[in-house]
Protein backbone atom coordinates (compact mmCIF):
# COMPACT_ATOMS: atom_id res chain seq x y z
CA UNK A 1 0.00 0.00 0.00
CA UNK A 2 1.28 3.44 -0.83
CA UNK A 3 1.48 5.28 2.63
CA UNK A 4 2.03 8.73 1.36
CA UNK A 5 0.79 11.49 3.53
CA UNK A 6 -1.62 13.27 1.90
CA UNK A 7 -0.75 17.29 1.33
CA UNK A 8 -3.35 18.82 3.41
CA UNK A 9 -2.61 16.35 6.21
CA UNK A 10 1.27 16.22 5.69
CA UNK A 11 0.97 20.39 6.06
CA UNK A 12 -0.53 19.94 9.44
CA UNK A 13 1.57 17.17 10.94
CA UNK A 14 4.66 19.20 10.09
CA UNK A 15 3.83 21.40 13.06
CA UNK A 16 5.21 18.38 15.15
CA UNK A 17 7.78 16.94 13.25
CA UNK A 18 10.34 19.28 15.34
CA UNK A 19 9.54 16.76 17.85
CA UNK A 20 10.15 13.75 17.02
CA UNK A 21 14.34 12.57 15.68
CA UNK A 22 13.99 11.92 11.21
CA UNK A 23 13.81 8.34 11.73
CA UNK A 24 10.80 8.06 14.44
CA UNK A 25 8.77 11.04 13.01
CA UNK A 26 8.45 8.79 9.48
CA UNK A 27 6.99 6.08 11.27
CA UNK A 28 5.26 8.80 13.71
CA UNK A 29 3.41 10.09 10.90
CA UNK A 30 1.87 6.47 10.22
CA UNK A 31 0.57 6.22 13.63
CA UNK A 32 -0.86 9.39 13.50
CA UNK A 33 -3.07 8.52 10.23
CA UNK A 34 -3.61 5.12 10.79
CA UNK A 35 -4.96 6.38 14.91
CA UNK A 36 -7.58 8.69 13.04
CA UNK A 37 -8.67 5.30 10.72
CA UNK A 38 -9.01 3.03 12.62
CA UNK A 39 -12.30 2.43 14.64
CA UNK A 40 -12.69 0.43 17.64
CA UNK A 41 -9.67 -0.38 19.78
CA UNK A 42 -6.25 2.08 18.27
CA UNK A 43 -3.79 -0.36 19.09
CA UNK A 44 -0.48 -0.61 16.70
CA UNK A 45 -2.00 -3.98 15.36
CA UNK A 46 -4.92 -2.60 14.45
CA UNK A 47 -2.90 0.87 12.82
CA UNK A 48 -0.70 -1.11 10.96
CA UNK A 49 -3.87 -3.39 9.65
CA UNK A 50 -5.58 -0.72 8.66
CA UNK A 51 -2.78 1.54 6.61
CA UNK A 52 -1.69 -2.02 4.66
CA UNK A 53 1.25 -3.15 6.65
CA UNK A 54 -0.09 -6.11 8.66
CA UNK A 55 3.18 -7.55 6.98
CA UNK A 56 5.64 -5.10 8.08
CA UNK A 57 8.93 -6.89 8.83
CA UNK A 58 10.04 -4.73 11.00
CA UNK A 59 6.80 -3.50 13.10
CA UNK A 60 8.48 -3.32 15.90
CA UNK A 61 9.68 -0.07 15.45
CA UNK A 62 6.39 1.25 15.40
CA UNK A 63 5.97 -0.31 18.55
CA UNK A 64 8.94 1.53 19.97
CA UNK A 65 7.72 5.04 18.76
CA UNK A 66 5.60 4.62 22.14
CA UNK A 67 7.52 2.96 24.59
CA UNK A 68 11.73 3.57 23.31
CA UNK A 69 11.83 7.04 21.39
CA UNK A 70 12.77 10.15 23.19
CA UNK A 71 9.95 12.65 22.58
CA UNK A 72 8.16 15.35 24.38
CA UNK A 73 4.09 14.40 24.51
CA UNK A 74 4.29 17.72 26.74
CA UNK A 75 5.24 19.61 23.78
CA UNK A 76 3.20 17.78 21.27
CA UNK A 77 0.48 18.79 23.98
CA UNK A 78 1.66 22.77 23.58
CA UNK A 79 1.73 22.53 19.94
CA UNK A 80 -1.65 21.21 19.13
CA UNK A 81 -2.93 23.72 21.84
CA UNK A 82 -1.75 26.43 19.49
CA UNK A 83 -2.66 25.33 16.33
CA UNK A 84 -6.73 24.68 18.10
CA UNK A 85 -6.53 28.25 19.62
CA UNK A 86 -5.14 29.60 16.13
CA UNK A 87 -7.98 27.56 14.10
CA UNK A 88 -11.22 28.74 16.44
CA UNK A 89 -10.17 31.19 19.23
CA UNK A 90 -8.09 33.57 17.77
CA UNK A 91 -8.92 36.37 20.09
CA UNK A 92 -11.23 36.69 23.56
CA UNK A 93 -11.55 33.99 26.27
CA UNK A 94 -10.30 30.56 25.78
CA UNK A 95 -13.03 28.63 27.20
CA UNK A 96 -11.19 25.06 28.46
CA UNK A 97 -12.99 22.06 30.18
CA UNK A 98 -11.68 19.80 32.61
CA UNK A 99 -12.62 16.30 33.85
CA UNK A 100 -11.66 12.56 34.54
CA UNK A 101 -12.53 9.48 32.56
CA UNK A 102 -11.70 5.93 33.20
CA UNK A 103 -9.67 3.72 31.06
CA UNK A 104 -10.87 -0.13 31.67
CA UNK A 105 -7.15 -1.80 31.19
CA UNK A 106 -6.09 -5.54 32.37
CA UNK A 107 -2.96 -6.94 32.34
CA UNK A 108 0.26 -7.77 34.50
CA UNK A 109 1.79 -4.75 33.13
CA UNK A 110 -0.85 -2.42 33.86
CA UNK A 111 0.45 -0.96 36.99
CA UNK A 112 -1.08 2.04 38.26
CA UNK A 113 -4.78 0.55 37.86
CA UNK A 114 -6.97 1.64 40.89
CA UNK A 115 -10.77 0.53 41.95
CA UNK A 116 -12.92 4.23 41.23
CA UNK A 117 -16.56 5.31 40.86
CA UNK A 118 -18.06 4.26 37.55
CA UNK A 119 -19.51 7.94 36.61
CA UNK A 120 -21.99 6.32 33.80
CA UNK A 121 -23.53 3.26 36.07
CA UNK A 122 -23.45 5.19 39.26
CA UNK A 123 -26.31 7.18 40.66
CA UNK A 124 -26.95 9.51 43.89
CA UNK A 125 -28.64 6.32 45.58
CA UNK A 126 -26.56 3.49 43.59
CA UNK A 127 -22.77 3.01 43.99
CA UNK A 128 -21.00 1.05 41.06
CA UNK A 129 -17.14 0.49 41.07
CA UNK A 130 -14.54 -0.03 38.55
CA UNK A 131 -11.34 -0.93 37.96
CA UNK A 132 -9.05 0.96 34.97
CA UNK A 133 -6.74 3.80 34.72
CA UNK A 134 -7.95 7.44 35.77
CA UNK A 135 -7.20 9.30 33.27
CA UNK A 136 -7.51 13.60 33.61
CA UNK A 137 -8.22 15.49 30.37
CA UNK A 138 -8.40 18.90 29.56
CA UNK A 139 -10.01 20.28 26.62
CA UNK A 140 -10.87 23.22 24.36
CA UNK A 141 -14.00 24.01 24.38
CA UNK A 142 -15.64 25.68 21.31
CA UNK A 143 -18.50 25.81 18.72
CA UNK A 144 -18.14 24.11 15.49
CA UNK A 145 -20.25 26.16 13.14
CA UNK A 146 -21.35 23.47 10.99
CA UNK A 147 -22.04 20.93 14.09
CA UNK A 148 -23.98 23.57 15.21
CA UNK A 149 -22.99 22.85 18.96
CA UNK A 150 -19.66 23.37 21.63
CA UNK A 151 -17.56 20.39 21.01
CA UNK A 152 -14.73 19.42 23.68
CA UNK A 153 -11.00 19.15 21.93
CA UNK A 154 -8.61 17.37 23.77
CA UNK A 155 -4.90 18.32 23.72
CA UNK A 156 -3.61 17.66 27.22
CA UNK A 157 -4.34 14.38 29.38
CA UNK A 158 -2.46 13.42 32.61
CA UNK A 159 -2.64 10.13 34.52
CA UNK A 160 -3.64 10.80 37.96
CA UNK A 161 -2.90 6.64 39.98
CA UNK A 162 -4.36 6.01 42.54
CA UNK A 163 -3.36 7.00 46.45
CA UNK A 164 -2.70 3.05 47.05
CA UNK A 165 -0.53 2.91 43.74
CA UNK A 166 1.09 6.27 44.99
CA UNK A 167 2.02 4.39 48.89
CA UNK A 168 2.95 1.30 47.61
CA UNK A 169 5.65 3.13 44.87
CA UNK A 170 6.89 5.58 47.59
CA UNK A 171 5.60 8.31 45.67
CA UNK A 172 3.85 11.70 46.98
CA UNK A 173 -0.09 11.35 45.97
CA UNK A 174 -1.47 13.94 43.83
CA UNK A 175 -5.26 14.37 44.20
CA UNK A 176 -7.18 15.07 41.22
CA UNK A 177 -7.88 19.00 42.08
CA UNK A 178 -3.48 18.67 42.43
CA UNK A 179 -2.82 17.62 38.96
CA UNK A 180 -6.06 19.88 37.98
CA UNK A 181 -4.31 22.98 39.24
CA UNK A 182 -0.78 21.67 38.04
CA UNK A 183 -2.12 21.53 34.23
CA UNK A 184 -4.41 25.03 34.55
CA UNK A 185 -0.92 26.89 35.36
CA UNK A 186 1.01 24.93 32.76
CA UNK A 187 -1.26 26.22 30.00
CA UNK A 188 -1.26 29.55 31.00
CA UNK A 189 2.26 29.40 30.55
CA UNK A 190 1.64 28.36 27.10
CA UNK A 191 -0.81 31.09 26.62
CA UNK A 192 0.78 34.04 29.18
CA UNK A 193 -1.74 36.39 27.38
CA UNK A 194 -4.79 35.24 27.04
CA UNK A 195 -7.48 34.74 29.26
CA UNK A 196 -8.51 31.49 30.20
CA UNK A 197 -11.63 30.53 31.88
CA UNK A 198 -12.13 26.63 32.76
CA UNK A 199 -15.25 24.72 33.44
CA UNK A 200 -15.18 21.71 35.86
CA UNK A 201 -17.96 19.69 37.50
CA UNK A 202 -18.62 19.68 41.21
CA UNK A 203 -15.51 17.08 42.15
CA UNK A 204 -12.99 20.01 41.45
CA UNK A 205 -15.04 22.34 43.70
CA UNK A 206 -11.70 22.61 46.32
CA UNK A 207 -10.96 25.69 48.13
CA UNK A 208 -7.08 24.84 47.24
CA UNK A 209 -7.70 24.98 43.58
CA UNK A 210 -9.85 28.08 44.13
CA UNK A 211 -7.18 29.85 45.58
CA UNK A 212 -4.63 28.82 43.24
CA UNK A 213 -7.16 31.09 40.93
CA UNK A 214 -7.34 33.89 43.00
CA UNK A 215 -3.49 34.30 43.64
CA UNK A 216 -3.07 33.93 40.30
CA UNK A 217 -5.61 36.87 39.40
CA UNK A 218 -4.27 38.91 41.78
CA UNK A 219 -0.94 39.08 40.20
CA UNK A 220 1.55 42.12 39.25
CA UNK A 221 -1.10 42.99 36.52
CA UNK A 222 -3.85 43.17 38.86
CA UNK A 223 -5.89 41.54 35.77
CA UNK A 224 -8.07 38.52 36.40
CA UNK A 225 -7.16 36.57 32.99
CA UNK A 226 -8.03 32.95 35.02
CA UNK A 227 -11.22 32.54 36.08
CA UNK A 228 -12.84 28.94 37.15
CA UNK A 229 -16.47 27.83 36.50
CA UNK A 230 -18.31 24.69 37.93
CA UNK A 231 -20.87 23.21 35.59
CA UNK A 232 -20.63 20.46 33.22
CA UNK A 233 -17.49 20.56 30.89
CA UNK A 234 -18.54 17.62 28.59
CA UNK A 235 -20.81 19.02 25.99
Amino acid sequence: MNTTIPVEIATIFLQFATIFTKPVWSHAQILLVGAILTTGKRTITSVLAVMGLSKEEHFQNYHRVLNRAVWSNLEASRVLLIMLVTMFVPSGPIILGIDDTIERRKGHKIKARGIYRDPVRSSHGHFVKVSGLRWLVMMLLVEIPWAKRVWALPFLTALAPSERYSQQHNRRHKTLTDWARQMMLQVKRWLPTRELVVVADSSFAALELLDTVSKRSQGKRKKKDMLICWGNPVV
